[in-house]
Parts: structure tokens; sequence; C-alpha cells
């Protein structure tokens, strides 16, 4: 099957192309070029499928509360409808039995052919419960190698990224985690900058939302926050709502630490049982009057950044594309639109709306 996008502006992932179609034969990109140009049915701008790697349910389903395979079913169409071709289902800090039920719901989503499920991310619960944020501190604790390996023998080729405390876990079991070629990030820590800066040196990659739960920069205690900063390869996510962090923090964060900052939502949605119960108030998410959840797509984030934090449009869809694929190192998941590469993209309006999107992971 052959299909011809004609467009205004392309952006690949590494530069902008005008005036361009993007040719597809058996949803593969097969050529880039002027040929057949269109300019009366051209989209506005054709950007790469986006990526979100945090984010814990969708229509009413939480996935900690529902783990099972309907569940990331929900999220899938979720990210789709804004933008995120591929996506993490996340989990906040479970009892193991929940832990375990998650496991199983990503396994089964992904036997029964579901797309764009990169793997579990699991949060917690091996953080420091003096930064736990909203996660809930009856099942915090510090793990043992016992049961480390026990969870990833078992969540082997279903769990891709692990945020732990650092400070709470041993370098061994870190070691091991990421050994089984788990993503290991940093995050709900509230690590001193001296030993934030050791973790970074020693090999952890990345910290879950820049600001949120972690050490805070203070001029004689720089803390997480000031080693994210000055550290010249650790990544982190943001979450770009406005509330969880605001529009200037984001801006100075950007200027400071350039391709190392990326989105994620952290998107969550309406529950009324379980660990962690949400209540949409206006565009964001509230438990007991408390800030606990973003109702983002990735699309908003990028809109967010180029409207409120001045981003410009190609480097705040590489927040939300190219730089969570740098993130997760898959050969198949790269933030881009290649030659000779499955065509995963979003056709969308001036206005930065989707007009059409072609997923084939």
């Amino acid at each position: 099957m052959t299909l011809d996008y004609s467009t205004k502006a392309l952006f690949t992932g590494s530069e902008w192309l005008n005036d361009v179609v993007i040719h597809l034969e058996n949803d593969v990109v097969v050529g880039i070029d002027q040929k057949g140009f269109d300019a009366n049915h051209a989209s506005p701008f054709i950007i790469p499928a986006l990526i979100d790697l945090q984010l814990y349910g969708a229509g009413g389903k939480l996935l900690s509360e529902f783990p099972e395979k309907e569940t990331i079913d929900k999220i899938y169409q979720y990210c789709i409808e804004g933008g995120a071709g591929f996506f993490q289902p996340t989990i906040a800090s479970q009892s193991i039995d929940v832990i375990y039920a998650s496991i199983d719901a990503v396994k089964a989503y992904k036997a029964s052919g579901g797309k764009g499920c990169i793997g579990l991310h699991i949060e917690g619960p091996w953080i420091n419960v003096g930064k736990k944020g909203a996660h809930d501190a009856s099942v915090i604790h510090v793990p043992d190698m016992k049961a480390v390996e026990s969870i990833l023998a078992y969540g082997k080729d279903a769990i891709s990224m692990i945020t732990l405390a650092p400070e709470i876990c041993t370098p061994a079991i870190i070691k091991t985690i990421q050994d089984a070629g788990i993503v290991v990030s940093a995050g709900h820590t509230n690590a001193s900058y001296e030993n934030a800066m050791q973790f970074f040196n020693d090999g952890i990659p990345v910290a879950t939302h820049l600001f949120n739960a972690m050490s805070s920069f203070q001029h004689r205690a720089p803390g997480v926050v000031g080693a994210l900063f000055n550290h010249p390869t650790a990544m982190s996510s943001v979450v770009a709502d406005g509330y969880h962090v605001d529009f200037a923090a984001i801006r100075v964060a950007k200027k400071i630490m350039g391709d190392r900052l990326f989105c994620i939502t952290d998107a969550v949605t309406e529950t009324s049982t379980g660990l962690y119960q949400h209540t949409l108030v206006g565009d964001k998410y509230e438990s007991a009057g408390t800030l606990s959840g973003s109702a983002l797509t990735q699309l908003k984030s990028i809109q967010n950044l180029v409207e409120h934090v001045g981003v410009p449009l190609d480097e705040a869809i590489k927040m939300c594309s190219v730089y969570p694929a740098k993130v997760m190192q898959h050969k198949n998941i790269t933030g881009s639109i290649e030659v000779n590469k499955k065509a995963n993209l979003l056709c969308l309006s001036a206005a930065l709306a989707i007009l059409n999107k072609v997923i084939n992971h």
C-alpha cells in the first residue's frame, strides 16, 4: 500500500524540511522529497509521533488499581489521542502483589498485540519517605536483594524503568536492576548534592520529574536539583503543565540543561477507590485538595513549552520525542522520521492540533 503525505514543514527530529512529501509503502517511509507536493492538501506541520515515559491511567482506570490489559488499552488510546505513539504505563508505590499484577497486565497487553507499550515504569516503593509526595507511606520500604531479584525475574521483558531513591538502595541493587536492562531513574529522593552527583557519575542516567519530590536547590545545599543542573550528562523529566512546576522555573532549567531536559505527562485519571484517588479540578487533578496529577497530553506539553516557556517549536518537539527516546535507548524507538524506518508521525494544523496520525510502531 502506497501513501503520500504533503506538508509545508516537516520536522524529522533533527531538521526542518519545507514543502515536501513523505512517501510510505507498507507503513515504511521510503522517501522524503518534493515530488508530488500538493500545497492545497498539505498539512502545516508533520512531526514524529511523541513518547510519554510516565502516566498512570486513563478512562477512569489507574493501572495500580486496575492492573489488567484493558487498563493499558485505555492508556494507549489516551496517548494516541494526545499524540504519543509510545508510552510507559506507570504505577506509583504499591504492594508487591500489585507490582506483580501490573507486570502481568503488561505481558497480557503485549501478548495480545497491544501497540506502543515500551514496558512498565515502576515508580517506588523503593523511595525516600521524606520525599514521598503523593505516594502512600504504608508501602514505601528499603528493598532487599532477594525481593529485587524476584521482581526482575518475574518482570523480564515487561519492566523497562524503575524510579527509586538511590540513597536508600545499595549500589549492588542498583547495578542488578541495570544489568537486567532496566533504566534506573532517581526520584522521590532526598539525596544531598554531593551524593546525587556521585549517583549520576556512577551511571544513573536520568531523574524523575525535575523539582518535584527531590531535594531542592538552596544556595548552601544545592540538592538533587543542583546536581542535575551541574552534571554534564544526567537527564531529567519535567511535567510542563504549569502546576507541578512554574513555567518560569522550566525556562530556567531549560537554559541550564538544554537537551538533557524532556517532558512526561505524569497524567492520572478520575478515581474514587484504592491508595490513589484523583478528582479533576479544572485542568489538573487533586486528592483531598492537594495536587495529585496532571491532565496533560504530550501534544499539550509541546503547546505549553512554546506558548508559556518560550521554547522553539523544534526543541519542544524534541523534548517530547527525541530526548525520551535517548533515555530508553531502544533501537526501534527513535523519536524521529527516517527513510527505511516505520512511519510514526503526526500531521498538525498551524495551531498544533492533530489533523491526522500515522502510527505503526
